[in-house]
């Protein structure tokens, strides 16, 4: 392989607070190497329309501790075309850039993985969603300061709960997957916990609500936005109908769980994962994904973050219905 001179970083899909710490990281190893660096705007949406800078160190200060992106983000349906892949491709070959990092979710990867295919240049991912369902790594950036966020919100939930006897269901982002879900709902001692890689969970809801309902106590119900019994409004209509004496709250926490400040975990692992990628394309390495596995850097083969289900814990879910009582 051609010695990398010159390379490219972007975040694409959904923003993870530490993005910020990751394109740090990425640029400032860069130059610490002897390498120009290219911040990519909006993804690839920004790669198909040339919307490229060069980014110095001082470009890079003070971001740290923001969340979102200063290279802003996008989901990109023209970078789904063959047209699209190439429009992106000849403005790297333009400006000089020999590889790129990808800081986004399974969707980004898909694209990146399919743009080293096309076009064979070296492409690193790095994990950044906070809904931590990449395969190949113990954690995403992003993921614990989006549990943090919920925790804050559920505590002071519980608090009004309390006060009036009140059964909360809670919405937590998670379409696809569970793990804010379920490891916010054991850390805020959730009563019940929906997600969508347990069906038929309402009857153990139904369950645990007819037991509730002769001591008339409070209670937090936190169900993962994907659920397969529907989301917290759906959920908590019919359970309303079923048990009209019950009273009832929603709370849908939103994108506050996207947003803020990164935790240290978040800050400290995107910057590693961050230095990680630029000395994997030195050591010749294309086409992976940085990952952490028992606290050490992994290289994982993006074809196979792509293709392998990354499923929740059995143990998490032991624990979760342990505490439920």
């Amino acid at each position: 392989m051609a010695k990398i001179k010159k390379i490219g970083v972007l975040t694409s899909g959904g923003d993870a607070p530490g993005m910020n710490a990751a394109i740090r990281a990425v640029t400032r190893a860069a130059i610490y190497n002897g390498l120009e660096v290219y911040g990519i705007r909006r993804g690839y949406e920004g790669m198909i329309d040339n919307d490229i800078i060069k980014l110095e160190s001082k470009d890079v200060s003070g971001i740290i501790q923001r969340g979102g992106t200063i290279l802003k983000t996008a989901r990109s349906a023209r970078f789904r075309t063959p047209e699209g892949i190439k429009q992106a491709y000849d403005n790297l070959k333009n400006f000089g850039i020999d590889a790129i990092v990808v800081i986004g979710g399974d969707g980004s990867f898909k694209g990146a993985n399919q743009l080293s295919q096309d076009y064979d240049i070296p492409v690193i991912g790095l994990p950044g969603t906070i809904d931590n369902d990449l395969y190949g790594t113990d954690y995403t950036i992003g993921y614990d300061t989006c549990l943090n966020t919920v925790i804050d919100a559920v505590d002071k939930i519980r608090d009004t709960a309390s006060s009036h006897n009140r059964i909360f269901f809670i919405e937590v982002m998670g379409r696809d997957a569970g793990f804010v879900a379920l490891e916010s709902g054991i850390a805020t001692g959730a009563e019940i916990i929906m997600i969508p890689e347990v069906e038929n969970q309402y009857e153990e809801l139904r369950e645990f609500l007819t037991k509730r309902a002769a001591t008339n106590k409070s209670s937090i119900v936190m169900v993962a936005e994907g659920d397969t019994e529907g989301n917290a409004i759906e959920i908590s209509k019919k359970v309303q109908e079923e048990f009209p004496h019950l009273e009832i709250r929603v709370t849908i926490l939103g994108h506050i769980q996207r947003g803020g400040a990164p935790t240290c975990l978040d800050r400290v692992s995107a910057s590693r994962m961050g230095v990680a990628a630029v000395e994997a394309l030195l050591d010749d390495q294309k086409s992976i994904m940085i990952g952490l596995s028992n606290g050490q850097i992994v290289h994982v083969p993006l074809s196979k973050t792509v293709k392998m289900h990354k499923g929740v814990p059995q143990q998490m879910l032991d624990v979760a219905r342990a505490l439920a009582l």
